[in-house]
């Protein structure tokens, strides 16, 4: 497995050349734990000032529940070393399946003071791709031997399906009005 990371490694390059798309949007999550107001919100905004902060004991778990079996080639997460420190994951195990009761672990990524996006490929067999109801997330361990995590951002992409249409083949959608329409479906 190879996992990418740094600062040429952007979910959001990836989604606007048409080959993936974000689909954590179409899904129910959940946190083992939370302090209060760094939540599943703060984890799913965009934003790279905020992040779930968790509170409890080791393992610290995010659930992504989808409605249908949804196919997932990638998972996106933004972690900062330099300003977490001790809260960043420094191994985290990927567990793929139906329920809570039948997840299977698929991955388990050592992360060495991250800085930026790390890409996590979810391959089932070989070559083949994932088809699940449920991802879960674990942090298994911490730098520092720290006990609380911070995860800034989470993204979980699929393979569109059928032609690509690059969007930057036609411009950069930038304003209000253009973003509205800057998938085809």
């Amino acid at each position: 497995m190879s996992v990418k990371m740094g600062a040429n490694v952007c979910p959001i390059t990836e989604e606007r050349s048409g080959t993936v798309r974000e689909v954590g949007g179409q899904a129910v999550w959940s946190l083992s734990s939370c302090k209060p107001g760094f939540g599943v919100d703060q984890l799913r905004d965009n934003s790279m000032e905020t992040y779930w902060q968790s509170d409890g004991q080791l393992p610290h778990l995010v659930n992504i529940q989808f409605h249908r079996k949804t196919t997932v080639s990638q998972i996106y997460i933004y972690s900062d070393y330099k300003l977490d420190e001790s809260y960043t994951p420094s191994r985290i195990s990927i567990r793929c399946g139906t329920h809570f009761n039948d997840l299977q672990e698929i991955e388990v990524v050592d992360l060495c003071e991250p800085s930026g996006w790390v890409c996590i490929p979810i391959k089932e067999y070989e070559e083949m791709l994932m088809c699940t109801f449920m991802i879960q997330i674990a942090v298994i361990s911490n730098h520092q031997n720290g006990r609380d995590t911070h995860m800034r951002q989470i993204r979980i992409h699929s393979p569109t399906e059928g032609s690509q249409y690059p969007l930057e083949h036609h411009g950069k959608f930038s304003t209000i009005e253009f973003s509205q329409f800057r998938t085809i479906r």
